[in-house]
């Protein structure tokens, strides 16, 4: 019996949040001016509801960001994930952010662009 596969729904486009915090490609020019007012509007046009493990990955990713002055790596996130959920770091990050930690979690949390990345 073959399996039947649901569309899945294009990432909207960034420019649908008309905010001078934000690059062209929805990312936040400037870290610190980032709130969590424009995480929450940022996740809501990209088709998420914020709950409480998406804010434990955000406040982890802020915490991370605002120590060592980069962008954590997705493995760092998937890592502190399994303190709440162990053995199911990575999927549960896929979970929370199906298109991707940059594509997403980089957006919501008011990271800036990475420029190399490494998925963990």
């Amino acid at each position: 019996m073959p399996v039947e596969c649901l569309p899945v729904p294009e990432l909207p486009e960034p420019a649908a949040l008309d905010d001078p915090r934000l690059d062209a490609e929805g990312y936040v020019v400037e870290p610190d001016s980032w709130d969590p007012a424009l995480g929450e509007a940022i996740a809501r046009a990209q088709g998420l509801v914020l709950e409480d493990d998406h804010w434990f990955v955000i406040e982890f990713m802020r915490e991370y960001q605002a120590e060592h002055r980069v962008t954590p790596d997705a493995r760092h996130a998937m890592r502190h994930l399994e303190q709440r959920h162990p053995g199911r770091g990575r999927a549960r990050l896929f979970e929370l952010f199906p298109y991707g930690y940059v594509a997403q979690a980089c957006r919501v949390a008011g990271m800036k662009r990475p420029r190399a990345w490494s998925t963990g």
